[in-house]
């Protein structure tokens, strides 16, 4: 199997923690988290893939007869594209709210929520 699914995993999340890092939007900054978020989607179905793998449908294989993908993997990142996006709807709804508070969505103006 290629490292590349690998690499192209960490370069994802390496730009989505840029984007968090350099961010000076909340509503920008829940985009970057999303991103990092997709580069696990991509890293754990590099993880669940097989070069020549097939369906796991055993109605109609014999036991070892071809490799199969592992559906485990493939109901993880189904959950991960769930949870995500209700993350992501949560994080929006909370900017919507500092906005309509605040005024801003600047985190660099919210004084009130420094310690």
């Amino acid at each position: 199997m290629s490292v590349l699914p690998y690499l192209v995993a960490g370069w994802i999340f390496l730009i989505g923690c840029y984007g968090l890092a350099t961010s000076r939007n909340l509503i920008h900054a829940v985009g970057c988290l999303a991103v990092c978020q997709a580069s696990t989607y991509v890293l754990l179905l590099a993880i669940g893939y097989r070069d020549g793998g097939t369906a796991p449908v055993f109605s109609d294989l014999e036991p070892g007869s071809r490799p199969l993908v592992d559906p485990v993997v493939q109901a993880l990142t189904l959950t991960d594209v769930v949870v995500g996006a209700t993350v992501t709807a949560l994080l929006l709804a909370l900017v919507v709210q500092v906005g309509k508070r605040h005024g801003t969505v600047n985190p660099d103006e919210l004084s009130e929520l420094r310690g």
